[in-house]
């Protein structure tokens, strides 16, 4: 019989279930995710750094574990909690449980819990710190999680950024060198790359303007990352450094930092938006994608200047979901145009933006 485990969230709230992954406690901000498949992918990706991730979709772990779905060299959340955990899984490709996954990272999970209950408390009152806990009883959960620092306050994307250069695996054909700055990238936006004859180099957060222009990029991608993008001022004076000397794409917390370098300011969502079908409209065609998304913050477009504008919005919430310039090589997307997990319709965004690259290359 699995050890009883509790969640507990910051406002009191107690969720009771069944111990799974790691032993021990872990804190975080509770966040839920609406996707039914991938949580390979969203274990790893690194924008769920400090998160505590719930999955809506009753069942996880039902294909087990394999070598190819990772996004990033680890897993990055710091706890998962699920309806029902799979303990004998179907595919192929596993080589493993989740359950076994969880523990060789040393995360803990909880399984038994009601979902359903614990993501429309945070889709009423928003998302909040909890803690899972197997040794304590609510009241020295709580106690102790009021005292630990608040998700908001923390720079995360210092913790999840390469350390020192590296190059991805070189196209059969190298036709365009992108530099990628790492501030919370996921292995799939390489891959994609990598696909349209790019050699990518990604560089660590702290890269100054300087050292990415030395690299003598074709062009600069921003990737996604976690935490709050009005800690990141480093960052956006190192994106100022580099507009207008390469075309640039923007994705999640790339698109924040590009805002934040044309004027706007960035706000908290109550219970962001996370999961694989987010309706997003691109107000130059009028098409409607459906988009994966996993992100807290929105971009506040009021204070655009010097030619950026709005070029996506999100239609569930009117959120912005898209920026370009009107005569620079600049363009953001809120939403994960690398998917995994998630819709495949929006690697569009890459061919676009390579072919600012080569419009640029002609210059």
């Amino acid at each position: 019989m699995a050890d009883k485990a509790l969640l507990v969230l910051e406002d009191g709230s107690v969720f009771a279930g069944r111990a799974f992954g790691a032993p021990g406690r872990t804190y975080g901000e509770v966040v839920f995710d609406t996707a039914m498949t991938g949580y390979q992918e969203a274990l790893t990706d690194p924008s769920c750094a400090g998160q505590i991730l719930v999955f809506t979709y009753p069942l996880i772990g039902n294909s087990g574990i394999n070598a190819f779905d990772e996004e990033s060299k680890r897993i990055q959340v710091r706890g998962l909690v699920v309806r029902e955990e799979c303990d004998l899984p179907s595919h192929w490709q596993s080589k493993g449980t989740l359950h076994e996954y969880l523990a060789s990272q040393g995360i803990p999970g909880i399984a038994g819990v009601d979902t359903r209950a614990l993501t429309r408390r945070l889709r009423s009152a928003g998302v909040m710190m909890g803690t899972i806990t197997a040794d304590e009883t609510p009241e020295e959960a709580l106690a102790r999680l009021r005292s630990l620092p608040s998700y908001d306050t923390v720079d995360f994307v210092r913790q999840v950024s390469t350390e020192e250069p590296y190059d991805w695996e070189k196209p059969d054909v190298d036709q365009r060198h992108i530099v990628v700055v790492d501030i919370g990238l996921k292995y799939n936006i390489l891959r994609s790359l990598r696909a349209r004859g790019c050699q990518a180099t990604a560089v660590p957060c702290t890269a100054s303007a300087e050292d990415i222009l030395g690299l003598r990029p074709d062009g600069i991608v921003l990737s996604p990352g976690p935490g709050n993008p009005a800690l990141l001022d480093y960052l956006v004076r190192t994106v100022s450094g580099l507009i207008g000397k390469a075309p640039i794409l923007g994705i999640c917390l790339g698109h924040h930092l590009v805002g934040q370098a044309f004027g706007a300011g960035t706000f908290k969502l109550k219970f962001g938006h996370r999961g694989a079908n987010h309706p997003v409209k691109d107000l130059l065609t009028g098409r409607v994608h459906i988009t994966a998304q996993n992100h807290g913050y929105a971009l506040d477009p009021d204070g655009l200047r010097d030619g950026a504008e709005v070029s996506h919005v999100h239609l569930n919430d009117g959120t912005v979901e898209g920026l370009r310039h009107r005569s620079l090589p600049i363009i953001t997307i809120q939403y994960h145009s690398e998917a995994s997990p998630g819709p495949q319709d929006n690697v569009y965004i890459f061919d676009r933006f390579l072919e600012m690259v080569e419009e640029a290359k002609g210059k």
